[in-house]
C-alpha cells in the first residue's frame, strides 16, 4: 500500500536488515572489595530506564530504538543504582544500513534507589543535541531533568506513582520549555484472579501561542507510548506531547502467566492551537476546542514459557468534537472524524 492514502509506510514500521544489537560488555562483581557491581556496555544497544517514558526498547512497534555508545552502571544488590550514558541514537533507513550521526547526540545520568519498599526513588538528567540538516524538523538541544516517586503493588495495599519531567533548551530559533507529569494510585484486592483497579492522570504540555518566539510542546525522546496510553505501529495516536488525560485501568491475572486488562481514558488537547501528536493536525485559531474522544481497550496476555507468549487485544476510539470543528485549512481526511476500531494479534518465539 506504499503511496496510497493511509499507507503507513517508513522507518516505525520498515527497517529490512540491519543489526539491533553488537556490543561487548565489562561485569565487576566485587569492585575493590566494595561489594558493589559495576557494568560497562560498549557498542550497539537497546536501553530501557526507568518507566520508559523517555528511553526504551520498544515493545510493540515494529521497529527498535537502538544507540551507539557508551553505557555504565554500578549498584549495590537492589538497594540503589547509577547509570549513565553517553550514546549516538542509531538513524533509521527503511532499505539501506542503519547509520550513526555525529551531529546527533544524547547523553545523561540516572539514578534509582530502592532504599524503602513504599517510597521508592528515580532521578535523572538527559542532554539531547539534534543538529542535523537532514532531520525533516527544527533542530532541538534540550535538557531534560525530573524524578520519580513510587510504591510496588502488592496484594492488599495501595500502590502510587507520581513522576514530574522538566524540559529546557531551544527548537530552532525558539527557545523551548515544557513539562510533563504523570499520576498513578491503585489497589489490589486479595481475592481471586488478584484484581487491580489503577487510576491515572497524565499532562504534557503544548504549545500555548505558535508565533510568541517560545515552544512549549513536550518532546518525549525516545519513550514508549504503548504499555500505557495505545498499541503503536500503524495505529498510536497519542503521543505524550500536548494532552490532559484521565483515566482508569483493571488488570486481573486468572492464571500464572495470564493477565487481562480493561482500560478507559478521556483525552483533550492541553492547548487548544497546537498540533494533535505527530497527526499534523493542527488549529491555529484554537475553535475547534480541545475535546480529542476517548478510548477503551481490552488486552490479554499470555506467556506460555520464557521462549513463547502471545498478546491480543482491541481498542475503539471514540473521536471527540474537536474533529468536527477542524478548519478545511487543517487538512483533515475525509472520514477522519468517525470512530477507529483497531485490532491486533501478535506471537512472540524466542530461541
Amino acid at each position: 500500500m506504499d503511496g496510497d492514502p493511509g499507507a503507513f509506510h517508513g522507518t516505525t514500521t520498515v527497517d529490512e536488515f540491519d543489526i539491533l544489537q553488537l556490543f561487548g560488555s565489562l561485569t565487576v562483581r566485587n569492585l575493590f572489595g566494595s561489594e558493589l557491581r559495576t557494568d560497562v556496555h560498549f557498542g550497539r544497544m537497546t536501553l530501557d530506564f526507568g518507566r520508559r517514558r523517555l528511553i526504551s526498547r520498544n515493545n510493540f512497534r515494529n521497529t527498535v530504538n537502538s544507540f551507539d555508545g557508551l553505557h555504565w552502571q554500578i549498584a549495590r544488590n537492589t538497594t540503589w543504582r547509577l547509570r549513565a550514558f553517553f550514546v549516538e541514537p542509531v538513524v533509521r533507513d527503511e532499505v539501506s544500513l542503519d547509520r550513526q550521526n555525529d551531529k546527533l547526540l544524547f547523553w545523561g545520568a540516572y539514578w534509582e534507589s530502592r532504599h524503602f519498599r513504599w517510597f521508592q526513588v528515580d532521578t535523572y538528567y538527559m542532554g539531547l543535541q539534534d543538529q542535523r540538516l537532514d532531520a525533516g524538523t527544527l533542530r532541538r538541544t534540550y535538557s531534560t531533568f525530573g524524578g520519580r516517586l513510587s510504591k510496588e503493588p502488592k496484594a492488599g495495599e495501595f500502590d502510587y506513582e507520581i513522576e514530574s519531567t522538566w524540559q529546557l533548551g531551544t527548537l530552532g530559533d525558539t527557545n523551548h520549555f515544557a513539562h510533563f507529569q504523570h499520576l498513578d494510585l491503585g489497589y489490589t484486592f486479595q481475592l481471586p484472579w488478584t484484581p487491580r483497579i489503577l487510576f491515572h492522570y497524565a499532562y504534557a504540555s503544548g504549545d500555548r501561542n505558535p508565533d510568541d518566539g517560545q515552544n512549549e510542546s513536550f518532546d518525549s525522546l525516545f519513550g514508549d507510548r504503548s504499555w500505557e496510553y495505545n498499541p503503536t505501529g500503524i495505529f498510536g495516536p497519542f503521543f505524550r506531547t500536548n494532552f490532559s488525560s484521565p483515566g482508569w485501568r483493571v488488570i486481573l491475572t486468572p492464571a500464572k502467566g495470564v493477565n487481562f486488562q480493561v482500560k478507559h481514558r478521556v483525552w483533550y488537547l492541553a492547548q487548544s492551537k497546537d498540533a494533535f501528536g505527530s497527526s499534523g493536525l493542527r488549529d491555529e485559531t484554537g475553535q475547534a476546542g480541545t475535546s480529542i474522544g476517548q478510548d477503551v481497550e481490552v488486552r490479554l496476555q499470555w506467556a506460555v514459557n520464557n521462549n513463547l507468549d502471545f498478546d491480543v487485544g482491541y481498542t475503539h476510539w471514540f473521536k471527540g468534537s474537536y474533529f468536527d470543528r477542524l478548519p478545511a485549512s487543517a487538512g483533515l481526511p475525509a472520514g477522519g472524524n468517525k470512530d477507529t476500531d483497531y485490532f491486533f494479534a501478535a506471537m512472540r518465539v524466542r530461541l
